[in-house]
């Protein structure tokens, strides 16, 4: 019995040494505010479905820093927007502008859907004008995989 106390202890013990401090609120509301709409709108590099305000990853966490310093320094949201679209593409846009590189981003899944719906309406069509005995007949009796004749 005794072994089991001091193995609680000890667990309990590791529970306090492995728990960390809280981040401490921001000295600032309204610049965290700010940081926090600016980096909804960047897309974390690592994550990549996942804006930066978002995620947890380390350069998450020092891009994060780097738009808070840039706040304090006094860049508006377009110079900090801009900086990183110069460091790191469009990419880094969670929504990227239209442009001729861009375009297939904003356009492609359209096209594909129309694409696919033309496709099927021209193969249903010419089905529906072939002879019928063009077609496997079906086998008398079977009504089901699941069923027995």
């Amino acid at each position: 019995m005794a072994k089991w106390i001091v193995a609680l202890v000890f667990a309990l013990a590791a529970g306090v040494v492995a728990a960390q401090e809280a981040a401490p609120a921001a000295a600032d509301p309204e610049l965290e505010a700010r940081m926090v709409r600016i980096t909804a709108e960047l897309r974390c590099l690592v994550c990549q479905n996942q804006t930066i305000a978002d995620s947890n990853a380390g350069l998450a966490i020092d891009l994060k820093n780097q738009v808070r310093e840039m706040l304090r320094r006094g860049d508006s949201d377009q110079q900090i927007i801009a900086f990183m679209t110069e460091r790191y593409g469009d990419f880094v846009l969670y929504r990227p502008p239209l442009k001729k590189t861009t375009a297939i981003l904003w356009f492609g899944p359209a096209i594909l859907l129309v694409g696919g719906l033309l496709i099927l309406f021209l193969v249903l069509r010419r089905r529906s004008r072939m002879d019928p005995n063009l077609f496997e007949p079906d086998e008398p009796g079977q009504l089901d995989d699941n069923r027995s004749p």
